[in-house]
């Protein structure tokens, strides 16, 4: 049963919607005997942990990173305000209140460890990356590479708020002494006069650049074009519990990535599979060696293999309804 979201004024418009909200809830736990209430992020946590109190149902906190952070990382709140006060507090109770907290990355769960007020207290915490479809994402024999074709990087999302794009084109540059005809890819949508002007700005041919904008459906068989990927990412605190959904995307296609460190579990997974490069400094040498690694990585007749491996390992639609199902099990048993 949906309810009407309403954006703003911010404050005024949550506390409504969570008043709304809450007598909602309250009816279909009372009208259906409801055992379990998975809260999906942060103000939604606030309606499953007043239920919990007042009817004993088990609850489950998705917390899907650090919410009051992002605010702050994101330049919408300053640190010291009340309102991230306010939203710590709340944290402080989902963290203490839930019987299970789900996290998108290890490196989220070993931050929240460090917090004071778990120290005599720590949850049972679950790590659940985001899913990807692998049967809609996966290799395609109609796009296989060859030898003679120019050397595609592709970018796939997004070129601003988190993601790091002037970055992203000094690497294509760097890509360019090595293989003079490569050429870039960029899947996106809404941002093309951005993108060009960026383009401008670096010096980027326009031809050497294909810009498009894809239905979802599309997109797989556009990364099947690449041989490589990239994408940076602002690696702030809050980015630690955070897990690129594309990630799971473009390895499930088979195409290795260049991205950065400091950025949810990243690095293990690009590292520890062989499935791509982190870059650890935005300097000129790291980001040449990066790019001259990627491409010899990206030729190696096994990556393609890996890349999809890993996606299975750590990605898969399938392991993550029956992960959540387990929790679901565990919880009913209790």
């Amino acid at each position: 049963m949906p309810l009407r979201y309403h954006k703003s004024p911010t404050v005024p418009a949550t506390s409504f919607d969570l008043f709304v909200g809450f007598w909602l809830c309250a009816y279909l736990t009372i009208r259906y005997r409801v055992e379990i209430v998975h809260a999906r992020s942060y103000v939604p946590a606030i309606l499953a942990a007043i239920l919990r109190s007042l009817f004993r149902v088990k609850f489950v906190f998705d917390m899907r990173g650090f919410w009051a952070d992002e605010k702050v990382d994101g330049g919408q709140w300053q640190r010291g305000s009340w309102l991230y006060a306010t939203a710590k507090w709340f944290e402080k109770m989902f963290f203490t209140k839930a019987d299970v907290v789900v996290s998108l990355t290890y490196a989220g769960v070993e931050e929240v460890r460090k917090f004071p007020y778990l120290q005599q207290r720590v949850p049972r915490f679950e790590v659940i990356s985001t899913c990807t479809n692998l049967e809609l994402f996966h290799p395609q024999n109609s796009f296989a590479r060859n030898g003679d074709q120019p050397f595609t990087l592709g970018y796939v999302g997004t070129v601003s708020g988190w993601y790091l794009f002037e970055p992203a084109l000094r690497s294509f540059l760097f890509l360019k002494e090595i293989e003079p005809s490569a050429q870039l890819l960029i899947l996106n949508r809404g941002e093309h006069n951005f993108i060009h002007a960026c383009l401008t700005k670096q010096n980027i041919a326009i031809d050497q650049v294909e810009v498009r904008s894809v239905a979802y459906h599309q997109v797989p068989l556009e990364m099947n074009r690449m041989d490589a990927a990239m994408f940076f990412i602002k690696p702030v605190f809050s980015k630690r519990a955070s897990a690129a959904t594309k990630l799971g995307e473009l390895l499930g296609c088979g195409v290795p990535c260049l991205s950065n460190d400091g950025v949810g579990d990243m690095t293990q997974i690009i590292e520890g599979e062989g499935v791509g490069v982190i870059l650890r400094e935005f300097t000129p040498d790291a980001q040449r060696v990066a790019i001259q690694r990627l491409v010899r990585l990206a030729r190696q007749p096994d990556t393609r293999t890996r890349c999809v491996a890993a996606a299975q390992r750590y990605f898969s639609l399938d392991d993550g309804v029956k992960a959540y199902h387990h929790i679901y099990q565990s919880l009913q048993d209790t």
